[in-house]
């Protein structure tokens, strides 16, 4: 039987197939409810694919990841390894200050953390090679180390990264929640390739927009798609489905697996786990009504809804005329922009993020993570007076050393991990690699990072090919 895919058209990570009539009025045949069982999946129905995790016994991990992934390389110098007494050239424009951790000093734009500091260690020595963004990159994400660096931050991986290697090896939901989320959008530099284009990251869109509603949570009905965007008309149109839905006489003779994969088609629980509107409008104030924030507040609705990994795009502003990359030049960042909008907005929303998850005893259970690609250079780089009254200040890629926030997971809080040099300049003490931390993340999520998975000439590639769980949060 063919199966029409139109290019473009995703459902929760899959392509939407193009079957007029299958959600109308009536009984559905079996004939047509196996052809919704077909997905892109290399020919492999979803039937099939539930029977083979069943089979193997692979249940459905309660554990989740939410990384505020800070493309552009934010600089350590401005956030979480403060060198107060480094030469002016050095230390930048901002101060530190003390946080309920005897000992661990923070950037003081972070006043919120700084109370709460005691629920998230600092990781200080992590550190690659790679000074280019999108090299940089992959390199945090996947594990994987470019092969030919590209200079000009036009490269694509050759290896899927973390959260699709977790939607890989958790399988599908059987009620149709994807394992990976890209809130707003998902990194764009790396690729599914060998896993298959459903394990690409689901796009939520921008969470924080008026009666937000992610636009590619639809169903191929054969009706007009721009009725589907109305979260009430989605809503109804799944109501009057089931009503009409004659199970007893539909699915006769179904196993509980093509059960199973009709409910992940037609389930409700995917469409409510992305219905902020049903959140107290105060908690909602305290997360912020900014993307940072709403998009916090997102990624915890999706944890506690069961999806493995959440990557938050920490990068765009609620005024999108503004750069609110962290790729800090000269004349980039400035005092008054760090002010008043950026690590304030990040301050509260991962405050927020983590007593959220802790008042719901989800704090063991979701593992946060704070990071971007590579860290600033030392030496402070100035421009004349742009956005501000005050001169613009900049660093240019360094990934020789950098920091990262994380919180839950059940890892040991209140620990700084690692050191780095007098002016932040390279580790001195336990060093941490990228792939420390995903084998990190891997443990937490319950894979085994040393397995091996085939790639299109059919050999093995390790998940993570080297790295270490981090001892010290252990």
């Amino acid at each position: 039987m063919l199966m029409e895919v139109r290019s473009g058209d995703l459902w929760m990570g899959f392509p939407m197939l193009n079957m007029p009539g299958l959600f109308c009025r009536g009984p559905v045949r079996r004939r047509e409810f196996l052809r919704a069982g077909v997905l892109a999946l290399g020919g492999l129905s979803l039937e099939e694919l539930l029977r083979r995790r069943a089979a193997a016994g692979v249940g459905e991990p309660a554990t989740s990841v939410i990384l505020f992934w800070m493309w552009g390389g934010p600089s350590q110098l401005e956030t979480y390894d403060m060198k107060p007494n480094a030469p002016q050239e050095y230390r930048g424009p901002l101060n530190p200050i003390q946080t309920n951790v005897p000992g661990m000093e923070i950037c003081e734009y972070f006043p919120l953390q700084a109370q709460m500091a005691d629920r998230f260690s600092i990781i200080r020595s992590l550190h690659h090679e790679m000074a280019a963004h999108n090299d940089g990159s992959i390199e945090v994400l996947t594990g994987k180390t470019p092969r030919v660096p590209d200079p000009t931050s036009q490269a694509r991986s050759e290896h899927p990264d973390f959260g699709m290697i977790a939607s890989y090896i958790r399988g599908a939901h059987t009620d149709g929640l994807p394992q990976y989320v890209g809130v707003q959008r998902a990194p764009f530099m790396t690729q599914t390739g060998y896993l298959g284009v459903a394990h690409k990251a689901f796009e939520t869109g921008d969470p924080s927009v008026p009666d937000y509603a992610p636009k590619n949570l639809t169903l191929a009905t054969g009706l007009d798609n721009g009725r589907l965007d109305d979260r009430k008309s989605l809503s109804g149109q799944f109501d009057r489905f089931r009503r009409d839905l004659d199970l007893r006489g539909s699915l006769e003779g179904v196993d509980v697996f093509r059960t199973a994969a009709f409910q992940m088609l037609t389930s409700r629980r995917v469409a409510s786990a992305f219905e902020l509107a049903n959140e107290d409008p105060r908690l909602r104030d305290r997360y912020g009504r900014h993307r940072w924030g709403q998009s916090c507040l997102l990624a915890r609705r999706l944890a506690e809804a069961g999806v493995a990994v959440i990557n938050i795009d920490a990068t765009a502003p609620n005024d999108t005329t503004k750069n609110f990359s962290w790729d800090d030049h000269a004349g980039a960042f400035h005092l008054d922009f760090a002010q008043r909008e950026r690590l304030p907005q990040m301050d509260q929303a991962l405050t927020a993020l983590v007593e959220d998850l802790g008042a719901r005893g989800l704090d063991k259970q979701v593992l946060v993570i704070a990071c971007g690609e590579f860290g600033r250079t030392p030496r402070v780089t100035y421009a004349p007076k742009n956005f501000s009254d005050q001169p613009g200040v900049g660093r240019d890629h360094w990934p020789q050393a950098f920091s990262a926030f994380i919180s839950g997971g059940g890892l040991r809080m209140g620990e700084v991990v690692g050191a780095t040099t007098s002016r932040s300049e390279y580790p001195i003490s336990n060093p941490v690699t990228p792939q420390d931390l995903l084998a990190t993340v891997y443990r937490h999520l319950g894979i085994d990072s040393q397995r091996t998975i085939n790639d299109f000439g059919g050999r093995p590639v390790a998940i993570l090919p080297e790295g270490k769980p981090i001892s010290a949060l252990m």
